[in-house]
């Protein structure tokens, strides 16, 4: 225990050290937010991966649809890598880093703005990305928490308490400079923490094929193209957690900090190694769940002899990771889930400061302004997340699938069809986002899971755009003429 005490203290001290670092470096609203728009391959490669993945998906993906799905779970993982990062790298980086030169914006309300000439578009995603965000950052604190209970022993409303403090601290010192650097570090925490995991599972579980027999011995389904549950929910959760990402605004805004089109390429093919690392070992280890624990052996993880989905990972972690490297888990948990806070603060903050209060509030606001208004909004975040956290409104999948879905309805149509033809406009954009968006929480209102309503409203958001452009074909935006304006 003390050994974990003094890791976690250090790691702490080095963030925070990082964070001045960063706070000293940032002199305007454009340091704070993007960096300056001058970050390397190398960097983003990791902030975008590890932006990606959290405690979300060791936690509760990894031991929900593992535990359900078995080893087809990994199709998520092969998803993930090559179309929520190889296809998002490939197909649109250049173009999102091109599109925020030539339109000059910031943000990708800001874009919605720009590119259809509608301020009400500009509102609505504005809003939804802070409303939708704060549950969101809500499940990887809930996941956080989980994970400081089964190795300290502590307290929950404690464990919430301190790690949303250590997020307010790093994060609103030095923004996205900060995060970046961060990111590179706990990059690598969490390729040398899974590849410790994967080994120990598979030493625990007596080998590859060893795991998979028992697996098909406790159902043969386990170990089939698809798991249980069927085709249908697969395909949701791929969908869901692969194609989101062309259009989740903490994901892209990494293509607007970018330094040029070489760095790229380089990133491109670090993030999506990365990528199938982290999610291939995340959803084995989740699969590979169903040996290792029983009520009687676990009993924290099971309730009247079902599993509590949440608590799975961190009760697995204790009993096949050796004391002395357990810290090593810990830190590849908490590594993973202060990247995601840390972007997800920084984006729901810009959407109050610069979109909503420097977009329609008062205009002229200055840049040390806003900058002094970013900080005080991720604080304001981050305790609104910590609240939402607190009274646990269902499991971590659930929370986030609601909140990816209801985000990529919003975003996907617009963004996507807005940065490859000039041909959609703005009554598109505005039904695509409104009608997706009230797809998928009419459809979770009604009892569909989550990840089905986000599916499915994410597909109605893409539908919608061209459709609805065609009642009105002559309502084009002409894209403005390269180099126009810069950053």
């Amino acid at each position: 225990m003390l050994l974990k005490v003094v890791v976690i203290s250090l790691y702490a001290v080095m963030i925070i050290a990082l964070g001045y670092y960063g706070m000293r470096k940032t002199r305007s609203f454009a340091d704070f937010f993007l960096g300056g728009g001058e970050i390397g391959p190398w960097m983003t490669a990791f902030t975008y991966a590890a932006a990606y993945f959290s405690a979300v998906l060791f936690i509760g993906f990894a031991g929900q649809i593992g535990w359900g799905f078995g080893l087809s779970g990994l199709w998520i993982a092969v998803g993930n890598a090559l179309v929520g990062v190889l296809g998002v790298w490939g197909i649109l980086g250049y173009r999102i880093k091109k599109m925020s030169m030539e339109y000059g914006v910031q943000t990708m309300p800001e874009f919605f703005e720009k590119r259809y000439h509608s301020r009400f578009l500009k509102f609505f995603s504005a809003l939804a990305v802070f409303v939708f965000f704060v549950p969101y950052s809500a499940a990887v604190f809930m996941g956080l928490s989980y994970l400081f209970r089964a190795t300290f022993g502590m307290n929950y409303t404690a464990s919430l308490v301190l790690m949303g403090g250590f997020t307010a601290i790093y994060m609103v010192m030095g923004g996205y400079r900060s995060m970046t650097m961060v990111d590179v570090f706990f990059g690598s925490i969490m390729v040398c923490g899974v590849i410790v995991l994967f080994g120990f599972v598979v030493r625990h579980g007596g080998g590859l094929q060893n795991i998979a027999e028992g697996l098909s011995s406790i159902d043969p389904a386990l170990t089939r193209i698809v798991g249980p549950p069927g085709a249908w929910r697969l395909f949701c959760l791929v969908f869901l957690t692969s194609v989101a990402p062309f259009g989740m605004p903490q994901l892209v805004q990494k293509f607007y900090a970018i330094k040029d089109k070489k760095s790229i390429h380089i990133g491109m093919v670090a993030s999506t190694c990365f990528a199938f690392l982290i999610a291939g070992v995340a959803y084995y280890t989740g699969a590979a769940a169903r040996l290792f624990l029983t009520p009687e052996n676990a009993p924290q993880a099971f309730a009247k002899g079902k599993p509590v989905f949440d608590a799975l990972v961190p009760e697995l972690f204790a009993r096949i990771v050796p004391g002395s490297l357990s810290v090593l888990m810990l830190l590849l948990i908490l590594s993973a889930s202060m990247s995601t806070l840390a972007a997800i603060v920084l984006l729901s903050s810009s959407s109050v400061v610069k979109d909503l209060y420097a977009g329609f509030v008062r205009k002229n606001t200055d840049d040390r302004a806003l900058t002094r208004f970013m900080r005080a909004f991720s604080t304001l975040f981050i305790i609104l997340s910590v609240v939402f956290a607190y009274f646990r409104p269902a499991t971590i999948v659930a929370i986030l699938a609601i909140s990816w879905g209801a985000i990529g309805s919003v975003f996907l149509g617009p963004f996507v069809w807005g940065i490859f033809t000039k041909r959609v406009n703005k009554l598109g954009a505005i039904a695509s986002a409104v009608l997706g968006l009230g797809t998928c929480i009419v459809l979770y209102a009604t009892g569909s899971s989550s990840p089905e309503a986000g599916t499915i409203g994410m597909i109605v958001s893409l539908a919608v755009n061209p459709l609805f452009s065609l009642l009105r074909p002559g309502d084009t935006v002409p894209r403005p003429v390269p180099g126009e304006r810069q950053l």
